[in-house]
């Protein structure tokens, strides 16, 4: 087994566990292997069958190619997309670019066409190339804004959506019937250069994603004049150029880069953490320039480019970075007004959706009962809305807007996965309009609340890395007063009704059954309460964490903030406290 994992770095790490006696660790590595979560694989990189390397990467890929030359009587000739962001382990002698020509070289040994990227991309661009090359199915190599150490195999489907029930059960057992490897040249990363099957979609998959992203400017003449300056950071990752060529096509002057953070640097130097949805803590550099370059927006995309964070001066003080839940209510208000502009007629909004994730606001679904517009639910992840805008489109319906509140946004239906770079240039033009009405961005969101309710939200999360505890966590709750019997008070609350998408139990439905899918791959639990707050438990399907999420939703009117605030505050710390005993478990709290 250990010489399975070939010569170099990766041997060596599994040497030195074995000198210094880490059994416990060894035996981690070499005895179990990573399942296939959202939409592929997410793990440390390293020597190990439970770690991402060139083995697992050969192995994954070899059953993928088996899967989809079952599946695909053409996958000869519709060939592979295959994508990768600027990650890198010096240690284990992994990287991203490494891996993605790993991956090309066994689709090559098989005799299939591969669309590699020449360098890093975006993580949309690859649904974006399946769909505008009409491939078989794509792969990026990337773990988003996962700690350095991690890396991924995110796999797409023909329609561009990322995989879903049941090709990934399919994949997996096709994985695990092609572990040895085939041959020599599945580990030739050099034969992408010989091969006559490699082909570079970059400059044509650019071009042609640029020319469409047009399509969502509606006030390029007004952009080309706005005062507004903008800083961007790309955390380190693959977002620069684009983020800079995006404006360009808007009109506007590229947004001022963050110089420490604007060239890949697998180690994210500069940041405590490459996820800008932290918040504050880890934009510290960008509101710096921002402040000393007098720009009164900071926009932060994170390594692969399919998340956004957004920041405002504030003309009290200090700096409003936007929560996810705030900046959708902004952006779908946004691609409404603008839709409804190019349509008054008022029967077309019939034909037209918004999509959001459960556990995200409901404010879409305030928007839709006042404006007339279809708005629908899915399951967390954004392959759940990238599969639900497939089905929708086929059915001549159009998605105009969707989100998960991870600051994840689909701006338009330009690609079926969340898209950093489309947003940040949209809420870039969000803003300069905003800003020509003398309205900042916080100024139009309370506008939006005292239009369609105020919709307060509370997201955060605990760590948690042994997965026996999370177990006995969801298994006290459902079994809170006696056997299978969920909690009927959150800190004096009562709870009305009680969702269980795990489990597929619903109090509020007739038959008890839940109308979203039963997914059973982790747990996640939702509480609807007596004061009208609805609060969710659920673990993530990449990272070692419960999440939980709170949200008080008002009526167009009621509009006493503070005292909204304090209700949901009551239910979060009941939620934490309560239900998931951080102290007696062990978990730790997110540090902000």
């Amino acid at each position: 087994k250990i010489r399975g994992e070939g010569k170099g770095k990766g041997r060596l790490q599994l040497d030195s566990l074995l000198v210094s006696g880490s059994h416990q660790e060894l035996r981690s590595r070499l005895c179990s292997r990573m399942g296939f979560g959202t939409a592929g694989l997410r793990a440390a990189m390293g020597a190990g069958f439970n770690r991402i390397n060139d083995l697992t990467v050969i192995q994954t890929t070899q059953g993928l190619f088996s899967y989809l030359s079952g599946f695909f009587s053409d996958f000869s000739s519709r060939g592979l997309v295959i994508g990768f962001d600027t990650r890198g382990q010096e240690e284990s002698g992994c990287s991203s670019e490494r891996l993605a020509k790993l991956t090309a070289a066994v689709m090559l040994s098989r005799n299939v066409p591969v669309h590699l990227f020449s360098s890093f991309v975006p993580t949309p661009y690859v649904p974006y190339a399946v769909k505008k090359l009409g491939a078989a199915a794509g792969v990026m190599i990337t773990a988003s804004h996962n700690p350095k150490e991690d890396n991924g195999y995110k796999v797409y489907w023909c329609n561009g959506a990322q995989i879903a029930s049941p090709h990934d059960k399919e994949i997996l057992r096709c994985i695990e019937e092609q572990l040895e490897p085939w041959s020599a040249s599945c580990w030739d990363q050099e034969l992408v250069e010989r091969s006559p099957l490699t082909r570079d979609p970059l400059s044509h998959i650019n071009r042609c994603y640029m020319d469409e992203l047009s399509s969502l400017c509606f006030h390029r003449d007004s952009n080309r004049h706005s005062p507004l300056k903008f800083v961007h950071s790309s955390f380190h990752g693959v977002g620069h150029a684009f983020v800079q060529e995006a404006f360009q096509v808007f009109g506007f002057a590229p947004p001022i880069p963050v110089p420490e953070q604007k060239d890949p640097d697998p180690n994210f130097s500069s940041i405590r953490c490459p996820n800008p949805e932290e918040g504050e803590s880890v934009l510290e550099l960008s509101l710096q320039l921002a402040q000393k370059e007098d720009a009164r927006i900071v926009l932060a995309t994170d390594p692969d480019a399919d998340r956004l964070a957004v920041a405002e001066k504030s003309d009290r003080c200090g700096w409003k970075v936007f929560s996810g839940n705030e900046l959708a209510a902004l952006l779908g208000w946004w691609m409404f007004f603008n839709w409804k502009q190019n349509h008054p007629d008022p029967a077309d909004r019939d034909g037209v959706y918004m999509l959001a994730t459960t556990v995200s606001s409901k404010i879409l679904q305030a928007f839709a009962r006042i404006e007339g517009f279809h708005f629908e639910e899915t399951l967390p992840g954004f392959k759940w809305i990238g599969n639900r805008i497939h089905e929708l489109s086929k059915s001549g319906h159009s998605v105009i807007f969707a989100f998960e509140e991870s600051i994840g946004f689909l701006c338009g239906s330009l690609v079926p996965e969340k898209d950093g770079v489309s947003a940040a240039v949209v809420v870039a033009e969000m803003a300069a309009y905003l800003h020509e009405k003398n309205l900042s961005l916080s100024q139009q969101l309370d506008n939006i609340y005292q239009t369609y309710g105020y919709h307060l939200s509370k997201t955060s999360y605990v760590t948690c890395h042994d997965p026996s505890t999370i177990k006995r966590i969801f298994s006290r709750i459902r079994n809170f007063d006696g056997e299978s019997s969920y909690p009927k008070t959150c800190n004096g609350v009562q709870i009305v009704h009680v969702r269980d998408v795990t489990t597929g139990y619903d109090s509020s439905q007739p038959d008890h059954r839940s109308v979203l899918p039963v997914s059973r791959s982790g747990h996640m639990i939702t509480f609807t309460l007596q004061n009208g707050v609805v609060a969710t438990l659920r673990t993530s399907g990449t990272e070692p964490k419960i999440k939980y999420y709170t949200e008080f939703c008002a009526a167009p009117g009621k509009s006493e903030p503070s005292q909204l605030e304090e209700e949901l505050a009551k239910v979060t710390t009941g939620l934490l406290d309560e239900f998931l005993e951080p102290e007696r478990n062990n978990l730790i709290r997110r540090f902000v």
